[in-house]
């Protein structure tokens, strides 16, 4: 049995058994060192795929901290029928054409000499869809048309079959006479928007004496730059997916504080998705609404939160829609789906899950989505030394910049319902 008793000075001894660990940890107990692992796990939380993408695909110099741009649709190819359209036999203008007037949700898209599909009313002994030719647009509101396919009567006539309101009509392209120079103008105007660039800033600062002190493990001053950046594109990310547009006035230093819009906030193009029910004929028909129409780029990617990419990864996909392989580029790695109509590039961001949207996605297309900066990403040394303020190495990185997306319609919000 082992005995511990005190030195003359203050010391330990253990007299009448053998030195043990055990001991040891009684008599000196910060003699012994714990096993110390000088890996340091640099833990990123999460990834930031918009800051990323926006880095990898360049970005444009902006000469002011506001940002106005243009960008260019094309023009609508369909509206509906705003009345219903009793039909019958219209009236007689020349020998083969018959006069009708249809009233639409949106008279403006069509011009003098276009033709219209009707996909949804047919015509005819092989029920062929009903073909309009536009006489013109009245200016007391609605479309004069003459049918290209419809039925005639015993006078040559043509009868057409009624058409319900909210029935699809379809422009399709001009018909011209063989005389014809010139016909209705057609001119297209980019419609301006804007988006302030923000100052992210992030100061990193070690003492002198903490700078020459040894440490366990090798931790110097680049680590905490990294570190630094890490969480400053982190809260970038943030403002470039959720942030709200503003300018607000501090009156302490006199200034005014620039705040980015979000990507999130500047489409309204959106698609919700049942996640307790979710099959993949949904996702076919997300692909659907994501690669047609005005629909940008065949190839897009889907930044899911945590419970819409859980939702997604328990579909059983088929040869209509299938999951492709895990592959990285823009140093991110996605999986990805492949439907007929074109392929996501899915992409995990707990982001989306600490600003509330776990549930939901966002849909971008990479060629229509721009980065502006007013300051590149750049470190600047501080001399706290020689200006007396303080004995410290410290660092300054700063960044202005923002994202906008140059056509709202290529991009989609997903928003995830729970029943």
């Amino acid at each position: 049995m082992s005995n511990i008793t005190n030195g003359s000075a203050g010391g330990k001894h253990v007299t009448g058994a053998p030195l043990t660990l055990a001991n040891i940890s009684q008599a000196a107990p910060g003699l012994l060192q714990n096993s110390i692992d000088e890996r340091i796990v640099k833990v990123r939380p999460m990834s930031t795929p918009i800051d990323q993408l926006s880095r990898c695909g360049g970005s444009r110099q902006a000469r002011a901290m506001t940002v106005e741009y243009y960008s260019v649709d094309t023009k609508q190819t369909e509206t509906r029928t705003s009345t219903t359209f009793a039909g019958g036999v219209g009236t007689p203008k020349g020998d083969d054409m018959t006069s009708y007037t249809l009233r639409t949700d949106d008279d403006s898209i069509f011009e003098s000499s276009e033709t219209i599909l009707m996909p949804d009313i047919t015509v005819g002994d092989n029920a062929e869809p009903l073909v309009l030719y536009v006489i013109e647009r009245l200016k007391g509101g609605g479309i004069e048309v003459s049918p290209v396919n419809a039925p005639r009567d015993d006078s040559g006539h043509s009868d057409l079959p009624p058409i319900p309101k909210g029935t699809r009509i379809v422009r399709m392209g001009r018909a011209a006479t063989e005389l014809d120079v010139q016909t209705a103008q057609f001119s297209a105007l980019p419609r301006k928007a804007s988006n302030n660039c923000q100052i992210f800033k992030m100061q990193v600062e070690q003492s002198t004496l903490a700078k020459i002190a040894r440490k366990e493990v090798g931790w110097n001053f680049s680590d905490q730059e990294e570190a630094a950046i890490i969480d400053m594109r982190l809260g970038m990310e943030k403002n470039f997916l959720f942030g709200c547009r503003a300018v607000l006035f501090n009156p302490d230093k006199n200034e005014s504080i620039y705040l980015t819009g979000g990507i999130w906030n500047q489409t309204d193009h959106t698609h919700t998705l049942k996640l307790d029910s979710l099959t993949a004929d949904d996702l076919i028909d997300l692909c659907s609404e994501a690669f047609t129409g005005n629909s940008g780029s065949k190839r897009k990617i889907l930044i899911a939160g945590t419970g819409l990419l859980s939702a997604l990864s328990k579909l059983q996909y088929d040869k209509t829609l299938s999951a492709g392989e895990t592959f990285a580029k823009w140093g991110v790695e996605f999986r990805e789906i492949r439907s007929n109509f074109g392929s996501l590039y899915v992409l995990h961001s707990e982001v989306f899950d600490q600003c509330g949207h776990a549930d939901d996605g966002f849909i971008v297309d990479p060629d229509y989505m721009t980065k502006y900066v007013h300051m590149p990403f750049q470190a600047e040394t501080l001399d706290l030394r020689r200006s007396g303020q303080r004995n410290t190495d410290a660092v300054v990185l700063t960044e202005a910049s923002c994202l906008v997306l140059r056509y709202p319609r290529a991009h989609i919000k997903v928003l995830g319902k729970r029943n």
